[in-house]
């Protein structure tokens, strides 16, 4: 892994490893708490990086505990890769709604099947929002400013999501 190909996900991962050392569960708890509501990053994926930063020598594996999880600390040559990563352009934005998709061929469905799909989606989109509100809340009370800023993102998308949804075309 050169560093102008350090891909998304394993930029997250030696971010939230600036906290200090992590085991792959405890990155992934992390990073449900701290990205969840607008960045997704799947066991698989995760533990699929892991290796390749520490082959890297952007992160050391720490001694075995419990159940021989293992404890991974970001090092020099990580946190100079991660400010590289910061520093690049960070690309063009990719949109993908598996809602507004189906509702693009609203015509081909029938006006139940449709219906029913933006109620599902309302009903997550409201839960995420409070969801979010909540995460918010604790992060401000936690001096985590710039980790709350960026769930105020979260919030604008579901509050978007919902304005849609409620004049998105019915059959």
């Amino acid at each position: 892994m050169s560093d102008n190909m350090l891909n998304a996900t394993a930029a997250a991962l030696l971010g939230l490893l600036h906290d200090g050392p992590m085991t792959g569960g405890q990155l992934m708890a992390e990073a449900e708490r701290r990205l969840g509501s607008y960045w997704s990053m799947t066991r698989s994926q995760v533990y699929r990086e892991l290796p390749a930063l520490a082959q890297a020598g952007y992160v050391r594996l720490g001694k075995p505990g419990a159940r021989s999880s293992q404890p991974y600390a970001l090092t020099p040559s990580g946190r100079r890769a991660f400010a590289r990563w910061l520093s690049e352009d960070s690309g063009r934005e990719s949109i993908r709604n598996p809602v507004a998709l189906r509702a693009a061929f609203g015509n081909l469905q029938t006006s139940t099947a449709l219906a029913e799909t933006y109620a599902t989606a309302t009903e997550y989109h409201t839960m995420a929002l409070a969801e979010v509100r909540e995460s918010i809340k604790s992060m401000k009370k936690d001096g985590e400013e710039f980790a709350a800023a960026a769930q105020e993102f979260a919030v604008g998308y579901h509050k978007a999501a919902l304005a849609w949804l409620r004049t998105a075309p019915v059959r």
